[in-house]
């Protein structure tokens, strides 16, 4: 393997249709019309002398050094500001030039470090290799002090390396700005600015703040744009320049990232964004960028552990005899209680080639349908309510849809902190001039943030998206800003006509709605007026419209607005769910759902059945199996007794944390197969080590059904990937199951699923990922969905009645809290808890309104109690008007809150998914931890023994 060494073209592509030829160094070249010569003389392979231009900023022509000669054109001009022209003749080497790029080059050297063989960038410095490509070879200028390094410079502050990822030297700064035009550009943060003036010029991320203690979100966008080692990883300063590398996509969130795996043998030094990545182009965060030391962490389980109680303490044994023993635990269970007494969960976090063995040994090795996975608690109501409307259960667009919406309106979600690197596209398009419309309980960062402001903000009482979704319908019917041509010809006319006749009802308008949702009506009619006329209008959502006990009426009634008003079926519209964690989609296509076998297709369904039992060799059940509620109720009645849980934490991330640890209390044989020891795993009796998306091959889908290559970099820890794990505990169970490796698994998926018919690793190493539907009859993929039709034929509209939350506030509990998360955790925590993102988030905080924080005599930092009528816990309260009087908030990312601990167990009317983001509380002054908190606390300490190696023998 080598290293991947991407072509920097200098300046972005041009999107033009019409083309330009010119000439240059004597050779023809024709290229878009607004390319800049540098880079159609680099799409030629004529590299041009650069330092202040690269490809993933807009040109900025300040460095002076890459001069072309353009005939008929006075000077030298600068070939990154310099648009190609028909007919153009350049030269971009003459004695002339050469001579002037020295002399700019040795100004640039005269002011900096000459320690290149002790720089940690040696070797990957573009100061270095510019100067070796223009011929410098000596410089005239006598060396002095560095200009950064004066004593009486009141700006310079020094090295700042308070950064955890980074270190930041001024010394070593050639003031190009590509930090701050990437920080500008590319995050759309605006952290980064030049300081200064002439020598004094430096890079500040503040009014003379460190970088950790400014607004900079440790993107690394500013550290992949320095071309010196002014900002560079610690992970190369301390461990030196990377050997070789592999293209890889990242493990958190649903925007799926492509990574640069970049290692020394199997050590990794630093993961790069990738530019080719179609999800990210070449853009990350810090969780993606950064966040990867969970992999080597001193928690981390590597061998695999028993006990008989969960009082036990653990003990280590052998892959073979942990896999017996969880064979004739669960053989046992069901010959004396059935074969329905066991089940499995598959995770989001593990590859679609290992979820889809998990639900495959479940149906096939345990003999029933008891499969489930956190797609449960999350987005199940976006599959079935995308699926009742559309015909599919996934989002209609690709990320860069985004570029062409002239509207956007983001309900229930945070883009900025669960999806960050889309967000800084849609960042990007807002301030190209599309308008944004918010609707959320919370003042989250959308709403106002550099140089982008929400024309609405729809502050609504949690629980009543759908009154507001109704009472938009509402102004756009009876306004008539409906497209009625669209609507006769894909969809539905009479459900559409029934529709129309609901939302028209005078109990539907905003002026009604205004009562039941704080949200002024006036604000309802503007967003209305705005979303139908404003152009293209596109709609994304997050965990804030699923998980309510109506995220299912919510996904539908976001699905009516889009097909009412026609944003359906073309680039910069649609309805786009934005997903929690890295495979959320892809655990939802293989199969996950005790209703569903791959593709989203019934277990009733005799046709799809006999596709599998014909693949399998075996017979398989028809009836549905048990969600994860019904398998925890089942477990209290004492009806299931086993279950293996694959990389998901239900004791955290599952609601009414009483109800689950008393499920899993309740079972003879709790498997958990996963990094460490997490809280689940308090309530286990084997524990079966995992491995982390660095150490295995697979494929991830994204949010955009988009299937990326995950590729192994360095040998499993723990001796196996995670397929191979479930692969061993089959053949255990007596399956014989004999894959070789990932991809025989993705194509027995391929010929099984329809929608995957066209997918394989040979495909996906040609044209480097897909959206599914590839088959057939799109062998490209899909990167838009329902163009022309719909999947189901006609688009259906579905009534969504407004039914109030059975959870109420009263005297008792005043208060609604809702939860969410941040941009340096994710999920549980488990995996960034264990590295340096820590310093931004060490603990869950409350965040309550001044007035409500007033009213209970609550200063901010205090200790608080939150209770509700499932449970209680304490932590430190923020005082903040980013929530409304009457709404709290928190975040879920550190099992020492344990915020499920208070939430309820009322679930979605569909599919059970948990009401998490409207529970009614009571905050008041604590002294310290709860009482659950304590005993807690006790009993993790005790669960995690781990008996010595020789006394465990």
């Amino acid at each position: 393997m080598t290293l991947i060494r991407e072509i920097d073209y200098g300046t972005p592509a041009s999107r033009s249709e019409a083309s330009v030829t010119l000439t240059i160094d004597g050779s023809r070249v024709t290229v878009p019309a607004g390319t800049s010569v540098m880079r159609a003389a680099a799409e030629m392979g004529t590299a041009i002398p650069k330092l202040c231009a690269t490809d993933r900023v807009d040109a900025f022509g300040s460095c002076r050094l890459c001069l072309v000669e353009v005939d008929g054109m006075r000077g030298t001009p600068a070939s990154c500001t310099t648009l190609v022209a028909e007919g153009m003749v350049v030269r971009t080497e003459t004695d002339r030039l050469r001579k002037l790029r020295r002399g700019v080059m040795e100004l640039y050297i005269s002011d900096h470090p000459l320690d290149c063989l002790t720089c940690a960038a040696n070797g990957d410095c573009e100061l270095q290799s510019q100067a070796g490509a223009v011929g410098l070879r000596e410089v005239r200028y006598e060396a002095g002090a560095n200009h950064v390094a004066k004593t009486d410079n009141p700006l310079f502050l020094g090295k700042d390396v308070s950064n955890p990822y980074f270190d930041y030297d001024p010394a070593k700064c050639i003031v190009c700005s590509r930090c701050v035009r990437a920080c500008e550009e590319v995050q759309g943060t605006f952290a980064l600015t030049i300081e200064g003036r002439g020598f004094d010029s430096r890079v500040s991320p503040g009014m003379h703040e460190s970088f950790l203690g400014s607004e900079c979100v440790s993107c690394g966008a500013c550290v992949s744009a320095c071309p010196t080692a002014t900002l560079i990883e610690k992970s190369v300063v301390e461990k030196g320049q990377p050997e070789h590398s592999l293209v890889t996509t990242c493990a958190y969130c649903g925007v799926g990232c492509s990574f640069k795996a970049e290692m020394r043998g199997e050590e990794l030094i630093r993961m790069e964004p990738y530019k080719d990545g179609k999800a990210n182009h070449g853009h990350s965060c810090v969780k993606g960028r950064f966040a990867y030391g969970y992999a080597h962490h001193r928690d981390r389980i590597l061998k695999p552990m028993l006990r008989e109680k969960i009082t036990d303490p653990w003990r280590e044994v052998s892959w073979d005899e942990a896999f017996a023993h969880v064979a004739t635990k669960f053989r046992a269970i069901q010959a004396r209680y059935g074969k329905d007494a066991i089940g499995g969960i598959t995770s989001s976090r593990c590859t679609n080639e290992e979820t889809y063995l998990v639900q495959k040994l479940v149906r096939a090795g345990f003999g029933n349908n008891n499969v489930d996975t956190c797609a449960r608690v999350c987005h199940s109501p976006t599959g079935y309510g995308l699926k009742a409307a559309f015909g599919t259960s996934a989002g209609t667009q690709d990320f860069d849809s985004v570029e062409h919406a002239d509207v956007v309106l983001v309900i229930g979600a945070n883009p900025t902190d669960g999806h960050p690197v889309f967000a800084s596209r849609l960042k990007k398009r807002l301030r190209a001039g599309a308008r944004l419309i918010v609707i959320d309980p919370r003042r989250i960062d959308l709403v106002r943030t550099p140089h982008v402001e929400a024309a609405h903000h729809l502050a609504l009482r949690p629980g009543t998206n759908v009154a507001v979704l109704d009472a938009i319908a509402h102004v756009i019917v009876t306004e008539g800003l409906y497209d009625e041509a669209f609507v006769r010809e894909r969809c539905e006319w009479s459900a559409f006509e029934h529709w129309a006749s609901f939302v028209a009802e005078p109990r539907n308008s905003p002026e009604a709605v205004e009562a039941v949702s704080g949200v002024p009506a006036a604000e309802i009619r503007a967003a209305a007026r705005l979303y139908a006329t404003g152009g293209n209008a596109a709609i994304y959502y997050g965990l804030g419209v699923t998980e309510h006990s109506q995220g299912t009426t919510t996904v539908m009634a976001i699905a009516n607005l889009a097909m009412a008003t026609g944003n359906l079926g073309r680039p910069g519209v649609g309805v786009n769910p934005l997903r929690g964690q890295n495979n959320v989609q892809g655990s939802c296509d293989m199969g996950s759902f005790p209703h569903e076998l791959p593709g989203y297709r019934h277990i009733s369904d005799d046709a799809t059945r006999q596709t599998f039992e014909k693949l399998w060799g075996v017979s398989l059940d028809n009836e549905p199996g048990l969600r994860i509620p019904n398998m925890l109720d089942a477990a209290v009645d004492g009806s299931f007794r086993g279950i293996y849980i694959q990389g998901e934490d239900i004791v955290q991330s599952d609601p009414d944390t009483h109800h689950v640890t008393a499920g899993l209390a309740a079972m003879d044989c709790v498997v958990v197969h996963d990094l460490f020891l997490n809280e689940t795993a308090n309530y286990a009796h084997v524990f079966l080590p995992g491995s982390t998306f660095l150490e295995k091959d697979g494929t991830f889908t994204n949010a955009e059904r988009r299937i990326n290559r995950v590729r192994r970099v360095m040998s499993p820890l723990n001796g196996y990937a995670d397929w191979e794990v479930t692969q061993r505990l089959a053949q255990a169970m007596g399956l014989a199951w004999h894959y070789t490796h990932p991809s025989e698994i993705m194509d027995e998926i391929a010929a099984a699923t329809p929608s995957f018919a066209g997918v394989s690793y040979r495909r996906l190493e040609d044209v480097g990922s897909v959206q599914w539907p590839c088959n057939e009859a799109a062998p490209e993929g899909t990167p838009v969905m329902h163009i022309g039709h719909f999947a189901r034929g006609l688009g259906q509209f579905m009534i969504t009645e407004y039914v109030p939350t059975e959870e109420r506030t009263g005297p008792r509990f005043p208060l609604l809290l809702t939860t969410g998360r941040i941009l340096s955790q994710y999920n549980v925590g488990a995996q960034t808890r264990r590295t340096a993102n820590v310093v931004w988030h060490e603990e869950d905080l409350l965040e309550i309104h001044p007035n409500d924080a007033e009213n209970r005599g609550i200063r901010d930092g205090d200790f608080v109690r939150l209770a509700s009528r499932a449970g209680e816990t304490t932590l430190r309260a923020r005082i903040t008007d980013r929530v409304a009087p009457g709404v709290v908030y928190t975040t879920f990312h550190h099992p020492a809150t344990q915020a499920n601990v208070v939430t309820t167990d009322f679930s979605d009317w569909a599919t059970n998914c948990p009401e998490y983001k409207v529970t009614a509380v009571q905050v008041s002054p604590s002294n310290g931890p709860s009482a659950w908190q304590e005993d807690y606390a006790r009993l993790s300490e005790e669960s995690r023994r781990i008996l010595p190696a020789d006394a465990a023998e």
